[in-house]
């Protein structure tokens, strides 16, 4: 995968966002689980209730029924870039608290005030997150959190996200962490530090019949 999209929502990344349903249900191992990180479940219920609170924000930006399907059928892949970024969060939160790095409310806040500066408000940061990276307004906070981990992180090793070394200290934390995805999602690339689609002909995907309503497994 090319390295500015496994990035995913560090810094730059756009994530496409979509609402695929699929069939399978978890797997022999970790039945109910979407993925397992560090001993930890993410259940397919949180990431469902992730991608939902997604769907509701397109939905109540958009003026009218006809605008949101046209947002959901233009996006592809919303429940898989979700579940790549809330695996991504725990995988770098771990690199950068084995370099002792932390990061405070009043630094979440001071970024928060200079995008929103950028962006023309709070409004205007929001809709741009909701619509570049498929990040649900109540989430942004969140998602700043774990970019000032990535600079921080990246300034600690003497590089920046784009280089080897960033990368290397996520493959590291990655391999202590045994990602462990479902199949139905595809699986984790130890030296990526990103999520892979399996080839598995076996699972079919259908789309999301009722606008508006979390995926259903």
């Amino acid at each position: 995968m090319h390295r500015r999209r496994r990035t995913a929502l560090v810094l730059t990344a756009a994530i496409a966002a979509a609402a695929p349903a699929l069939t399978a249900c978890g797997n022999d191992a970790h039945p109910g689980a979407a993925a397992v990180v560090g001993g930890q479940r993410i259940t397919v219920s949180q990431l469902e209730s992730r991608v939902g609170e997604v769907r509701e924000a397109q939905r109540a930006a958009v003026s009218d029924e006809t605008q949101y399907q046209q947002v959901v059928a233009s996006t592809g892949g919303l429940t898989r870039d979700t579940l790549h970024n809330m695996v991504l969060d725990r995988v770098l939160h771990r690199a950068a608290r084995e370099e002792g790095i932390t990061v405070t409310r009043k630094e979440i806040q001071g970024m928060r005030t200079d995008l929103e500066k950028q962006a023309g408000g709070t409004k205007g940061l929001e809709t741009a997150w909701l619509q570049k990276y498929g990040i649900a307004p109540a989430r942004l906070d969140e998602n700043l959190r774990l970019q000032l981990e990535a600079q921080k992180l990246a300034a600690k090793l003497g590089t920046d996200t784009s280089q080897p070394p960033f990368w290397k200290a996520l493959s590291k934390a990655s391999a202590e962490l045994h990602v462990d995805l479902n199949p139905r999602y595809g699986s984790w690339d130890v030296q990526k530090s990103s999520r892979v689609d399996a080839k598995t002909p076996w699972v079919r995907e259908v789309t999301t019949a009722t606008a508006g309503q979390p995926i259903t497994t």
